[in-house]
This record gives C-alpha cells, structure tokens and sequence, in this order.
C-alpha cells in the first residue's frame, strides 16, 4: 500500500475522496493518451520518416516579428507527421508585388509544381527523393495570372502583382 493510501484512510474526508477519484482517472487517462501516442510513434519511426520541426522568425512591414511553424511534424495534443515535409517559406510585399522565397533543397525545378489563386499559393514537389508541400496564405490579393517563378540554387521566388495596387507617383512641386 502506497503512503497516499496510508495518509488518505487516515485523513478520510468527502473532499479528499473526489479529489482521489478524479486524480485516480486523470492518470488512467493520461496512461491511456501515452500508450496512443507511444504507438504512433512507433509506427512512425518504423517507416523511418525523418521528423522536421521549427519555427522561422521575420519582421513584418509593420516592424513587428512574425513567427512561423514549418516541417512535417506538427506538435499538438495528438502529434502529426506526415511524409511531405513544408519547406520554410518567407513572404514579402514590396510595392506592387507580393514576393514568396520558398527553400526546396534536392529537386530540379521541373519536379516543383505551383498553384494559386487570389489569396493562395500551393508549392508541392513529389519525388521519390523528396517530398515537399505547403499552403501559403498571401497577405494581399493578387493576381494569380501575373505570377512569375524562378528557381535557383534550392531557393524558389514567385513574384505577384497584387490586386488594386496604385501607384503613388512622384510629387510635383507647384511654382
């Protein structure tokens, strides 16, 4: 017998006895949670699956740090893997164009195929090498048809002209 046993039939109260039985099924539910999650992993690691977490860290426009999660494995109650890795992704606005870097080490740019639209860019490459896949979410609409890619060195830029942009001019002074 356990000194929580001892110490609680001595002690003997309503409050102790629901404290002790809600204690008693919180860790029968948190053996429970790590068995699931020990399983997963498990299986996980068997395929041999390589686990890439981070967090990316830019200054905004506004001077403000912007925080980003990437990799292929997402933290949570119940964690996540998945075989495409999400490459780290940078996003700009810069005048009339809205710019996406995007760092896809390993593939020919053959391999990279790109889809938008207004407020969204998918970037995904599917090779036996390599697998890569990732949403951006734009901060700006843009025109998906003025979209212009370059791909080097592993780094892929697309460039797009963003929707309703006017351009301010140069200021002219009256005499």
């Amino acid at each position: 017998m356990s000194w929580w046993d001892e110490w609680f039939k001595r002690w003997r109260s309503p409050f102790f006895k629901v404290f002790d039985e809600f204690m008693r099924e919180f860790e029968k539910e948190m053996e429970r949670m790590f068995k699931e999650f020990n399983k997963d992993f498990e299986q996980f690691f068997k395929e041999r699956k390589p686990l890439i977490w981070g967090w990316s860290v830019s200054l905004g426009p506004d001077g403000k740090p912007t925080f980003r999660q990437f990799g292929n494995f997402k933290m949570g109650l119940k964690p996540e893997a998945k075989i495409e890795r999400e490459p780290l992704v940078d996003v700009f606005v810069e005048n009339e164009h809205v710019k996406v870097l995007a760092e896809l080490p390993g593939v020919e740019k053959e391999d990279i195929k790109l889809n938008a639209t207004s407020k969204t860019l998918i970037i995904s490459v599917d090779t036996p090498q390599r697998k890569y896949y990732k949403e951006v979410e734009l901060p700006e609409e843009v025109e998906p048809k003025t979209a212009k890619a370059v791909y080097k060195n592993g780094v892929l830029e697309v460039t797009f002209k963003r929707i309703g942009f006017k351009p301010k001019g140069e200021p002219i002074k009256i005499e």
